[in-house]
């Protein structure tokens, strides 16, 4: 199931919460959230649910071994452990057949990967559960001692399937003992519209066009097929690809924090408009928070930080951020990538994006980021290195560039909007307002208003379509 999607939208999510404020009883509140949040990710393959609440018993029971036996090597045992069972479970479901075919390459045997299909959202809900366990070996944590506690934490279905990653410290406190009120509840509200109106009128049109220039999964763009494109139409579809990724893993943690603010938890940001970025390392500082703090403070600092082994350990920490995006190469590129010009401002590059003009800082940013996508989005090395090949030939192709332009022109308004939408406009407006606002009664309708129309638009857009799936749930 998916938060875009009129199923959602207007029987699950009305049902959720109906029965979750029917009762006061904090436990009766968690137990519907906890059966909402099953049933949510069960939907698509209900087997999967047995290896969600395997894993949360596992590290749950872990926990508290390791808070009994803290300060002892037992303690250190337990985090090993969780370690091995939660990693082990990623090499299985996720990284099986890229692992034996990189042995097979390198030893030249014929092994066979079981290829299991991949359990949507476990790249992300073991994050929750190793972060916990080593927060908790720390010290930094607690131990819960309720089962259903710690299940609900894990399985929250506002979070589970594609983030952002949220860390039991941050809401250790709203597990049993949060305050839902009526004014988070709206902000929630509009939060959840701003989130549903980013992935269904930005990111799913943007995803029509990619799929013009650049095919999807279900019609991958063959050889032929790109030698027909100008270098014109592989940048349109590539800025196209900036756009859609953002709005749609944004619009997911906007929808997310909505709903969890709905039912009285305060989730922290996710995103904070990347692409204004003067740099790379302000641009992950913006895109993806909660993953970039993760490998900060679980990878990074115990390696050493920034007081020895910097380049290595930043080294590592991008590696493993492209693995941690899937079993391919690209995607390890991609890191590395990354990995290259974060080095490079640390060495000295930095020192001169601060003073040039702040113009220049943002163009550079952006002809870093945008065609770092390119190695993203292609798991097919062959068309990848021919995709980029074909964006810095600055040719015409044998049907010229009438059709994109047509395209363009036909989206133009969006593609203004989109613009706009990367830029903190919309805070900007919402913080005039409420300076010029002295009447709440009209500020309260006007947001009214304002969440009526966004949910009126993407319902509209939603009717007679086939939905478009949220990119980060294949990770």
């Amino acid at each position: 199931m998916v938060f875009a999607s009129l199923l959602f939208i207007f029987i699950f999510l009305p049902l959720n919460l109906i029965l979750y404020y029917s009762s006061k009883n904090p436990k009766w509140r968690n137990g519907v959230l906890i059966v909402f949040s099953l049933i949510f990710y069960g939907w698509g393959e209900p087997i999967w649910i047995s290896l969600l609440i395997l894993s949360s018993l596992f590290d749950w029971a872990n926990a508290l071994f390791i808070q009994k036996h803290r300060g002892t090597k037992w303690a250190k045992i337990g985090v090993v452990i969780t370690l091995v069972f939660n990693l082990g479970l990623l090499a299985t479901f996720k990284y099986d057949v890229f692992l034996v075919n990189q042995v097979n390459a390198l030893l030249g045997t014929s092994f066979t990967a079981p290829g299991y299909a991949l359990p949507i959202g476990i790249s992300f809900y073991t994050f929750h559960t190793i972060s916990y366990v080593v927060d908790v070996y720390r010290g930094d944590i607690k131990a819960q001692r309720s089962f259903p506690n710690f299940l609900m934490y894990v399985s929250l279905y506002s979070s589970l399937v594609a983030g952002p990653i949220i860390r039991y410290a941050h809401v250790a406190t709203e597990i049993y003992g949060r305050k839902e009120n009526l004014k988070d509840f709206s902000l929630g509200l509009s939060r959840f519209c701003i989130g549903l109106f980013k992935k269904v009128i930005i990111a799913n049109v943007a995803a029509e066009i990619v799929k013009k220039y650049m095919g999807d999964n279900s019609a991958p763009l063959s050889m032929t097929g790109l030698l027909s494109l100008s270098s014109f139409e592989a940048w349109v579809g590539l800025i196209m690809f900036a756009i859609q990724i953002y709005f749609d893993f944004s619009g997911y943690s906007d929808m997310a924090i909505g709903l969890g603010r709905m039912f009285g938890f305060h989730f922290r940001e996710n995103f904070n408009y990347p692409y204004i970025a003067k740099s790379i390392g302000e641009f992950w500082r913006r895109w993806h928070i909660s993953l970039g703090s993760i490998f900060r403070d679980y990878v990074y600092i115990p390696l050493g930080g920034n007081k020895k082994r910097v380049y290595l350990n930043l080294f590592i920490v991008w590696f493993l951020t492209g693995m941690w995006h899937g079993p391919s190469w690209n995607f390890i590129f991609w890191g590395l990538y990354f990995f290259i010009f974060i080095s490079l401002e640390r060495i000295f590059l930095l020192k001169v994006l601060e003073k040039i003009p702040a113009f220049f800082s943002h163009l550079y940013a952006l002809l870093v980021i945008v065609p770092g996508w390119v190695i993203f989005y292609f798991t097919d090395t062959e068309i990848l290195i021919a995709y980029v090949k074909k964006l810095f030939s600055f040719r015409a192709g044998p049907n010229g560039n009438m059709e994109v332009m047509s395209t363009l022109t036909t989206h133009l308004f969006w593609l203004i909007l989109a613009i706009m939408l990367c830029m903190p406009v919309y805070h900007k407006v919402k913080a005039w307002v409420d300076k010029k606002t002295s009447r709440m009664t009209f500020y309260d309708t006007a947001t009214i208003g304002f969440n009526v129309v966004l949910l009126f638009i993407c319902v509209a857009q939603l009717v007679g379509k086939s939905y478009n799936p949220f990119i980060y749930f294949r990770f």
